[in-house]
């Protein structure tokens, strides 16, 4: 693929958005229902063709119904001007239940998340990597049998993944407890398969990494952000640096990249096209 190719798909990557219920700021501070009305401000204002919304988890801080049903009243409407589906996947502060009744998905109140949407030829996994009550990530037998199938026939565009914890280390000590756990099951099922870009959140800052030969994107908080430090400093989590992402599909490479969610003083504009005799 030549360099200057256009995409198949765009896909918007949103994550950790922590809502309370009422909309109270998280830890007393935190305003991030604006947070998340300013990212879907931000994804908009891009003008960019969008096939899908995936959210990767840690939607409500609390697993509260109205905290879901105040993030759905915030997305769906951006998701339907956009005329995209939205791909919703649970994380470890999220409870199944009141997530499935609030973002009025259906299904069993205390069954795992997991579901397969298509968007042109694209497949997008979401896999719930909850483990209710614990903050840690992990995968049962069944949720491992059921990707198998689910991949048993390549998409004509391939494959993503999304799901909350990421199967990468973090350099953050605290957070090292809190990774999946099903990391050797999970390589022996897509290895070798159809999937192109793993997306995941948790972290609550934008790392990257490999795994099972498959380049995994990590989305920073639109809550607050986690400082990357030495380890013996702890977890620092600051108001600022919030942020969404895009990941643009081409025919043989995927590019995942960060968009702040806050408006900056522009310094430099060049019009459409002002390279292109260069």
């Amino acid at each position: 693929m030549p360099l200057g190719s256009t995409p198949t798909h765009v896909i918007a990557h949103i994550s950790d958005t922590h809502l309370l219920a009422g909309g109270l700021p998280l830890h007393g501070t935190v305003d991030t229902v604006g947070n998340l009305r300013r990212a879907l401000e931000r994804l908009e204002s891009t003008g960019l063709r969008i096939d899908a919304i995936v959210h990767t988890g840690d939607i409500a801080d609390l697993g509260e119904l109205d905290a879901y049903e105040r993030v759905r009243a915030a997305v769906a409407p951006v998701a339907e001007r956009l005329g995209c589906p939205v791909v919703w996947v649970a994380g470890n502060h999220d409870v199944r239940g009141p997530l499935r009744q609030g973002l009025q998905l259906g299904g069993d109140p205390g069954s795992p998340l997991d579901t397969v949407t298509e968007v042109g030829g694209l497949r997008i996994i979401g896999l719930d990597t909850s483990v209710p009550g614990q903050p840690h990530g992990d995968l049962d037998d069944a949720q491992l049998e059921w990707v198998r199938d689910q991949l048993a026939a390549p998409a004509p565009h391939g494959t993503i993944i999304a799901l909350h914890h990421p199967p990468v280390e973090t350099v953050v000590h605290e957070l090292q407890t809190l990774q999946l756990r099903a990391t050797d099951r999970l390589r022996a099922v897509i290895e070798g398969s159809d999937v192109r870009k793993i997306l995941a959140g948790h972290f609550h800052y934008a790392t990257s990494g490999g795994f099972a030969g498959i380049g995994v994107s990590v989305a920073t908080a639109t809550s607050y952000t986690i400082k990357v430090e030495a380890p013996d400093r702890g977890l620092t989590g600051v108001d600022g640096g919030q942020a969404i992402a895009v990941l643009h599909v081409y025919d043989d490479d995927t590019v995942h990249s960060g968009l702040p969610i806050d408006d900056h003083r522009q310094v430099v504009h060049l019009p459409y096209g002002f390279f292109d005799n260069y």
